[in-house]
This record gives C-alpha cells, structure tokens and sequence, in this order.
C-alpha cells in the first residue's frame, strides 16, 4: 500500500466515522430502533453498491468504500444495540432492526450496483 493509498482510506475513514458519530447522536434514542445506526448501515450499503457499481479508480474506490463506507457502517455497534434491544425486551424493535439492516441494506447495494 503506497502512502497516497493510506491517504485516501484514512481521509474517508475520518469523514464516515464523524458523520457516523453525528448521526447516532442525532437519532439514537433510548428506546425503540437506532434509527441513526440504522441509516448509517443503509447509506453504506448502498454507497459500496455504487462505487463497485460504477468501476471507479482504485484510489477513489479506496476513499469511499473502504474510508468512508468502512467507517460509516458498523456491525460491532448493529450487534450491540441489538442486545441491548433483546435483553431490555424489546425483541418486536431487535427482529424489525435485524431485517431492516440486513434485508434493507442487501437491497440497497443492489440497487446502487445496478442502477449504474
């Protein structure tokens, strides 16, 4: 990986981990859905559904799929606001979060992939 590689992925990353972080503080709220890690998870999805969609450079690939997008999303925080969600009873929220990340986010990278 050359310097200008580690540029472009550590530029991305900064910008999808600030947004990410802006938009959990927002819409994250005690109860029901994460709704700001949910549309996080979506808007990545669809956002690597467009970049391996459209071909782009390497370079570019780099600071929006695996900088931006990479840091955007998130499995580890998804994974725990779903057993938050389940332990605190909520188990209709934690099945509804579970299909709308997976199912939404399967549907979204497809359409970002073939739209292009």
């Amino acid at each position: 990986m050359t310097f200008l590689e580690m540029v472009m992925v550590g530029t991305g990353g900064f910008l999808g981990a600030v947004i990410r972080y802006g938009l959990a503080k927002k819409k994250n709220h005690s109860a029901g859905i994460p709704s700001g890690t949910l549309a996080v998870n979506l808007i990545g999805a669809l956002l690597i559904g467009l970049v391996f969609g459209l071909e782009l450079s390497r370079g570019l690939t780099l600071l929006l799929a695996s900088g931006l997008a990479g840091a955007l999303t998130t499995f580890s925080t998804l994974n725990k606001e779903l057993i938050e969600l389940w332990s605190n009873g909520e188990k209709n929220h934690a099945v509804r979060y579970l299909l709308l990340t997976y199912g939404g986010g399967l549907v979204l990278a497809t359409i970002g992939y073939v739209i292009v």
